[in-house]
């Protein structure tokens, strides 16, 4: 069977210079929209696009919502089929605009990939989100060794995560020129650090517990004293490798390298809770915690607005709407407690 069509490839690189270019997508978007292309393709054994028709995008979606996870080995979740044929129907809606294809694919046609709608109501309803709270951050924190360099790095990046709150793939990209420890503040510089939508802003140091700040502290203090890191070094950087006296590889201390994604460090995190006998706790769950004590320590509007671009948001309406959440109980207590 055929793994590509070349009209076809053609059409899509223009699809892709027009999600990134026009429409200001970042790399993992376009390449989420790419993948779900590429599965609908597949279906059609690739034919080309100019031989669409509507009983094709039925035939994909009956088959696509009774696949299953090669990770799970469950079915697939509704948020991940309303994502793919989402996509699907943003294409070909685009297609149906194209040169060669207009007179082919109408912009109704791409309404066939639309889920049905009890579906599309399970994709989109909001769930809780388990995160941590600030006691069982103070055990795992308290659980974490500190011998090596690595150990002091990975105690670092808890306390970060916990008085800064940024997000790991801005974490990731961090340098130690973007901390200023004598104003207690981290410059999030959209054109060094991968900040969501490429956004500048300053986040100041929570007052969340002495412990982290000290510990954070300390932490910048001895890589620009102790091991002469340079401004444009990285806050977090990996380990150094090297060999070891029986031939293997080890960790021998820190490379002025930075980490090229994230994955890395969530693992430190996730293996700082687990080791802690806790639930595995991925960094973003850290801002659900601090906006849930963000609540009670900043009360006035003003304060509040404060806390919220200190989150980076333009809105204390995101803030509250994505990470500040009221559960069945609480919603219980509050209610009844204000008759």
């Amino acid at each position: 069977m055929r793994k590509f069509n070349e009209e076809n490839e053609r059409i899509k690189r223009k699809y892709s210079q027009y999600l990134r270019e026009a429409k200001r997508m970042d790399h993992k978007t376009v390449q989420k929209a790419e993948d779900a292309i590429l599965k609908f393709e597949a279906s059609t054994g690739f034919k080309s696009f100019k031989l669409f028709h509507i009983e094709q995008a039925v035939a994909f979606k009956a088959k696509f919502e009774n696949e299953i996870s090669k990770t799970t080995g469950k079915p697939l979740a509704k948020e991940t089929i309303a994502a793919t044929l989402t996509a699907l129907k943003k294409f070909f809606f685009w297609l149906a605009g194209q040169q060669g294809y207009k007179k082919r694919i109408a912009h109704s046609d791409a309404d066939y990939f639309n889920q049905n709608a009890k579906d599309a109501r399970v994709a989109s309803a909001r769930r809780e989100i388990p995160f941590p709270s600030l006691q069982q951050c103070a055990h795992a924190f308290a659980q974490m060794p500190s011998a090596t360099d690595m150990d002091k790095r990975n105690r670092a990046l808890f306390a970060f995560l916990m008085i800064a709150t940024a997000r790991d793939g801005a974490i990731a990209s961090l340098r130690l020129k973007h901390i200023d420890l004598v104003e207690g503040c981290v410059y999030q510089d959209a054109r060094d650090v991968k900040t969501k939508f490429s956004k500048t802003f300053t986040t100041w140091f929570m007052p969340v517990g002495t412990e982290y700040t000290d510990c954070f502290y300390a932490w910048v203090q001895y890589l620009r004293d102790e091991k002469l890191f340079a401004p444009d070094d990285p806050l977090f950087p990996r380990p150094l490798m090297g060999l070891s006296d029986m031939g293997g590889f080890e960790v021998q201390g820190l490379s002025r390298d930075m980490y090229a994604s994230a994955n890395a460090l969530r693992l430190t995190i996730h293996d700082a809770f687990t080791n802690a006998g806790l639930p595995k706790y991925p960094p973003h769950t850290f801002r659900k915690t601090i906006t849930k004590w963000g609540q009670g320590y900043y009360t006035s509007p003003a304060a509040l607005k404060a806390f919220s671009q200190n989150l980076g948001h333009d809105s204390v309406a995101t803030t509250l709407d994505s990470y500040c959440p009221v559960g069945p109980e609480e919603q219980k207590r509050l209610i009844v407690g204000c008759r």
